[in-house]
């Protein structure tokens, strides 16, 4: 062999050897999610993964802070119990290096009371609880803006960042009481009415669909996601798990046991 084909052959070799060190396809992954109803549909996407050769092991939080630390830390290998918005906040609020991967599904937020029977019965001077993190404090208010209950800023509603301090108009004068998300629940006997995220109104045995005074269309912005670190993103293993998610078996099982509390985002 010559001098130069025996330097191609020894190039060939490292290119491809690095092509192979940057694509691993993983025998198994760990995944963070919520507690809840990811669990069940996570159950179902196990299955289908093992079917492709990709284990799948799960890592249950209670806390909507914690999962996209673990991930950017690399504790995780992929989460899933987020929307774009959340994300999007969280990146700009911390510097994650996180991007999306793959639609999930639809979980419309919300309102819940045991003292009325719709939002549009709120009294004057209610104590609405809403949540304290970015995204879904936005969520509740845009929510109540949509039942004309009250008016926020426009530039808040194009930029789906409303707080309390973009409401314009509240003919009503509610009580905007911003909660920590898992505290919402625990707090419906002290407030007329609180929003309250899907997996934790479950949790506190609430059915969305039935339970819920008033609640975001199903076809919203809000369609939860897959995310993983960027330089993961092209990763073999990445597009075996959003198609084990994305499948039809799992898109049969959303819809036959959350009845439209949970609706397929893909």
């Amino acid at each position: 062999m010559s001098p130069l084909r025996r330097l191609f052959s020894t190039a060939a070799l490292a290119l491809a050897f690095t092509a192979g060190a940057h694509a691993q396809d993983k025998p198994s992954i760990t995944v963070g999610i919520s507690v809840g109803t990811a669990e069940k549909i996570f159950e179902v996407v196990q299955k289908v993964a093992a079917r492709d050769g990709l284990q799948i092991k799960l890592v249950k939080f209670n806390d909507y802070q914690l999962p996209n630390a673990a991930l950017n830390a690399g504790d995780l290998d992929a989460n899933a119990f987020q929307h774009k918005p959340f994300l999007d906040n969280q990146i700009k609020a911390r510097g994650f290096d996180i991007v999306p991967v793959g639609l999930t599904v639809t979980a419309p937020l919300g309102f819940y009371s045991r003292k009325i029977k719709s939002l549009d019965q709120l009294p004057e001077g209610a104590s609405v609880g809403i949540q304290n993190d970015p995204s879904n404090g936005n969520r509740a208010l845009r929510l109540l803006a949509a039942y004309k209950l009250i008016t926020l800023k426009p530039e808040a509603e194009q930029k789906n960042n409303a707080t309390p301090l973009d409401v314009v108009s509240n003919p009503r004068k509610l009580k905007l009481v911003a909660l920590d998300a898992a505290q919402l629940p625990r707090s419906l006997d002290d407030l007329t009415a609180a929003s309250i995220n899907n997996d934790y109104a479950e949790q506190a045995g609430l059915v969305p669909a039935r339970d819920a005074i008033g609640r975001e269309a199903a076809d919203g912005p809000y369609a939860n996601l897959i995310a993983v670190r960027t330089k993961d993103r092209d990763q073999p293993w990445v597009k075996k798990l959003v198609s084990a998610y994305q499948s039809p078996e799992v898109r049969a099982y959303i819809e036959k046991e959350f009845k439209g509390s949970l609706v397929p985002a893909f």
